[in-house]
């Protein structure tokens, strides 16, 4: 007897169909997967097996062949278990087979027939709802997560028992429901609060500029100047995400597993900080089987390298493309996918291997062409796609023992909500959302420099010998300034501080 089966697989961030077809046949008991499985799904055999006779079925001593269609394209996981199973009594006759044509099904069996949560549940509620099922079996901790997609009944199961009454009409269970923006609206804090710096005016500007427009920032400095806590205190100042954009970062970490049964959505925009001995595939997302790299799992958030020269030439120009893209592309021999990151790049390094080069009260003991070296392993394209670039001096010991009032992320937050609102509106229907996503044609139309800003921006060409890369990352840095200032023109002072950004341009930075 033959019985049918949705299910869907996960490649890269999309889902497609698996048809899992069971096949109980004359001859000696065996029970064979085909359809490019690997592993993890080949050992499905002893789980299901387990899991039907601990769930008191019974298990056919028949021939099984399970074939997972489309044959062609490998299968991973475990996430085919229940599937499997739910096909497997059908086809002996245990279940009616009619009852499964509406629905789908995911999920990982234990030995005792409870089923486990598995990863990228999102993209699979969303592959079934464009399939048109009527519904979608998941496990029961996976349950709110797939429930963020609407148009498809979400029913969580925490048993294959609980499952195969839900068909046969002994168990009532209810659609899952969630409600994203209650969620949002509840979140915790979003970081540490910059009220916690001490000094370091310039740099708490550079911070806000770059929430304001989402540019990337590289900080300089000594050891201990609070380069770091600058850092980390970024995402408290930067706009909530919109539940559009919460569902689209929990997609992401639904696929890459990262959500381990905590809140079913990511309410605040990701933080990310891999240490500097990380690889290329870690870094930009890789494998055999590609899956999301740090880039991507800072998407819509902030990806932060501390000690920046420390990380290997390779992963350094890996960033190229999916800063200028806003998306990563990993090829296989047999497949390539496409991962989203589009992140603010905040970066941390020391001006010299020691870190007390223009140190004030401690000398460098670093030879030139040392300083140089270390400067050299950040190439002039990287320092291109840097937008605002500052330094972080050390502090005195006034600013230090100083205990004055700073102002707290709150106060700025507002006002680059503010300047966010009105980028918002002006790129809308565009596709960029902040000044940092401008394409070319809406950097010239936008970002309109009076007389004097734009003789100022020309000789700062000339002066600094900037790129046209780097030409167009002013005017965008300026166009951000302008906004905080309520400002429809830049005018000479917004150009000017946005220039004084690029301070560390590709000539003085290499010594040349």
């Amino acid at each position: 007897m033959l019985a049918r089966l949705h299910s869907h697989a996960v490649l890269g961030m999309d889902a497609y169909p698996v048809a899992v077809e069971t096949d109980l046949g004359r001859g000696l008991p065996a029970f064979n997967i085909v359809g490019l499985p690997d592993a993890s799904v080949r050992e499905a055999k002893e789980r299901v097996r387990a899991g039907i006779i601990n769930s008191e079925y019974e298990f056919p001593l028949r021939r099984i062949t399970v074939n997972l269609a489309p044959a062609d394209v490998r299968k991973e996981g475990p996430l085919f278990d229940l599937p499997i199973a739910l096909s497997l009594l059908a086809a002996s006759g245990q279940l009616d087979s009619r009852l499964l044509a509406e629905y789908g099904a995911v999920g990982e069996l234990s030995l005792d027939g409870a089923v486990r949560r598995v990863s990228g549940v999102l993209s699979i509620a969303e592959g079934a709802r464009r399939a048109g099922h009527r519904g979608l079996l998941v496990p029961k901790d996976n349950a709110t997560e797939a429930a963020l997609v609407k148009g498809v009944d979400v029913i969580g199961v925490a048993s294959l028992r609980q499952a195969t009454g839900f068909f046969m009409g002994t168990e009532s269970l209810a659609p899952a429901t969630v409600d994203a923006g209650a969620l949002l609206r509840t979140a915790g804090p979003k970081g540490p609060d910059l009220a916690d710096v001490k000094g370091q005016d310039r740099a708490r500007r550079a911070l806000e500029v770059c929430a304001a427009g989402g540019h990337n920032l590289l900080m300089v400095g000594p050891p201990g100047s609070g380069k770091t806590m600058l850092a980390h205190r970024l995402p408290s100042i930067l706009p909530p995400l919109t539940i559009d954009e919460a569902i689209e970062v929990t997609r992401i970490y639904s696929v890459a597993g990262l959500l381990n049964g905590g809140p079913p959505v990511i309410a605040n925009r990701p933080f990310r900080s891999p240490h500097h001995t990380i690889s290329h595939a870690g870094l930009v997302g890789g494998g055999a089987s590609p899956r999301p790299g740090e880039v991507s799992l800072a998407h819509l958030g902030v990806l932060f390298l501390d000690e920046l020269p420390e990380f290997s030439r390779q992963a350094l120009e890996s960033l190229r493309q999916p800063i200028e893209d806003g998306r990563v592309s990993i090829s296989r021999s047999l497949t390539s996918v496409t991962f989203p990151s589009r992140f603010m790049l905040v970066a941390g390094m020391n001006p010299c291997p020691c870190g007390y080069l223009g140190d004030p009260s401690r000398e460098c003991a670093c030879l030139p062409h040392k300083v140089i070296s270390y400067r050299g392993r950040i190439s002039g394209p990287m320092l291109d796609r840097i937008d605002v670039a500052v330094e972080v001096p050390a502090l005195s010991k006034h600013e230090i023992m100083s205990d004055r009032g700073r102002e707290d992320s709150a106060a700025v937050a507002d006002r680059a909500a503010a300047a966010r609102l009105v980028q918002s509106s002006r790129l809308k229907g565009s596709g960029a959302y902040f000044n940092a996503q401008m394409s070319i044609s809406q950097t010239e139309k936008f970002c309109l420099l009076d007389g004097a800003a734009a003789a100022l921006l020309e000789s700062a060409i000339d002066r600094m010998g900037l790129s046209a890369r780097a030409h167009h990352r002013i005017l965008k840095v300026a166009r951000t300034i302008a906004d905080l200032d309520s400002a429809g023109v830049i005018r000479p002072e917004h150009l000017a501080e946005a220039v004084s950004y690029r301070g560390i341009d590709r000539r003085s930075w290499h010594g040349q």
